[in-house]
């Protein structure tokens, strides 16, 4: 009989203890660690539980590590940490550490297309962002595509410039995916809401205006102007005559000027020589361009022309006689020459 009651005794005791270890452990758990700033921690893929646990004590995450692990084991299986980038807020908890570690929120990384960018400008901010996972570097453009799935499409105009958001080594092709998807997406929804009667014969001759009135101004309330422009120049059997598609077609040739041999020299971008649009777009259009496209002003202007009052607007003339004034006027504002070889230009005073 005594001998029972010393093990009745023993055995209340262990589990006095059991209970107190569990509910320290639980209270160890709701503890906040010593951090007074955020912290920005790496959970490497394939790292052990244990390590972990450590690595986050010793930045000071975590007060005792050992202590976390023996309730998560306590607990049952082990959890499965998501790797990435976190950044843990002032005096976490463990729970709260372990929560987020477990659910993935990991620190998003952000990559920024701006409009009127080439698509050479957008691979190079992918291929120089220290958080991208590099799978496409160092391909041609045409490979790109045929990688993405669109083989024989021209890349350029292809992707929508924006801020894209990323965890931590997403693939360039998933980031390039995406500004693809949202262009298509864009397009698709204005052509299918654009003005009647456009002088446009698809969705791709619409993408490659917006392109060329994005590089033409800089300004969101004059691209409908600019737009409509072209649109009557379209409509009349004029060329467009837009500097910038002269500039994209001489690429590398190009010195910072145009020059008269460029405007005569003929290449498949130069809209001196040639009627219509190019033959691909010559930049990434954003939505304002795309909306300023396929819902041009109501105006019947032909010509436009900088004013020279340095804020990027622009004169917009429906005769040549009018359009040559203004041009005069911009000239005198240079201190240059007027020349009449250019009076018939749509000359843009936005940098290409």
């Amino acid at each position: 009989m005594r001998r029972t009651l010393s093990l009745l005794v023993v055995l209340i005791l262990l589990a006095a203890a059991a209970l107190l270890l569990w509910r320290g452990l639980g209270w160890q758990m709701d503890q906040p660690a010593a951090n007074a700033a955020p912290l920005r921690i790496e959970v490497a893929p394939g790292k052990s539980l244990r390590s972990t646990l450590l690595a986050l004590q010793q930045l000071g995450a975590l007060r005792h590590a050992r202590l976390v692990e023996l309730y998560l084991r306590l607990h049952g299986p082990a959890p499965r940490l998501q790797s990435g980038n976190y950044e843990v807020p002032p005096h976490s908890s463990a729970r709260e550490v372990l929560d987020q570690l477990i659910s993935g929120r990991v620190v998003l990384e952000s990559v920024t297309v701006v409009e009127g960018w080439t698509f050479a400008q957008m691979r190079t901010a992918l291929d120089t962002h220290p958080a991208v996972a590099h799978q496409l570097r160092g391909v041609s453009a045409q490979q790109v595509m045929d990688e993405l799935g669109h083989p024989g499409e021209a890349a350029e105009g292809r992707f929508f410039p924006d801020t894209y958001r990323f965890a931590a080594g997403t693939s360039d092709r998933r980031i390039l995916e995406r500004a693809y998807e949202r262009m298509q997406a864009e397009l698709d929804s204005d052509w299918n809401g654009r003005a009647p009667e456009l002088p446009l014969a698809n969705s791709e001759e619409a993408l490659i205006l917006a392109s060329i009135i994005e590089k033409e101004t800089g300004r969101e309330d004059e691209r409908p102007k600019v737009a409509a422009v072209f649109i009557n120049r379209l409509r009349q059997g004029m060329r467009l005559q837009s500097d910038p598609t002269v500039i994209y077609g001489l690429a590398e040739g190009y010195d910072g000027h145009i020059h008269t041999h460029d405007l005569e020299s003929d290449t498949p971008y130069n809209t001196y020589t040639r009627t219509g649009v190019p033959p691909t777009p010559i930049a990434l259009p954003g939505a304002a361009a795309l909306q300023a496209t396929l819902h041009p002003a109501d105006i019947d202007a032909l010509y436009f022309v900088a004013t020279g009052n340095g804020d990027g607007t622009h004169h917009f003339s429906a005769t040549l006689a009018e359009h040559d004034v203004a041009l005069r006027a911009y000239l005198r504002k240079l201190g240059a020459q007027p020349d009449s070889r250019v009076a018939p230009r749509a000359v843009s005073g936005r940098a290409p």
